[in-house]
């Protein structure tokens, strides 16, 4: 098991869209958070994007996993940049 970084890139005009299907993009967090999944999630304060902290056994997997996010599927995601992260010091250092 592997931690990612992953950061979205919201597309300029998805405001609206992100507003209405965000219950549901929340709700589909939660459940990976029960899961072990998703460690930490969050938007930008400027509002163009957000950084959610996954783990997943491979990137491939992850990808398949991000596609099956809300706001994915509706299109208010322009652009997705995963990194594997290796989390040495702080909350996730031994969790992987």
């Amino acid at each position: 098991m592997s931690i990612f970084a992953v950061e979205y890139v919201y597309n300029p005009d998805s405001e609206e869209l992100r507003t209405e299907h965000r219950p549901e993009h929340r709700e589909w967090l939660q459940g990976l958070v029960e899961q072990g999944r998703v460690l930490a999630s969050g938007p930008f304060a400027d509002g163009s994007g957000a950084l959610l902290i996954f783990t997943a056994d491979t990137e491939a997997d992850l990808t398949q996993l991000v596609g099956q996010d809300p706001f994915a599927r509706e299109g208010a995601i322009s652009g997705v940049r995963t990194t594997e992260w290796n989390a040495l010091v702080g909350a996730f250092r031994d969790l992987v």
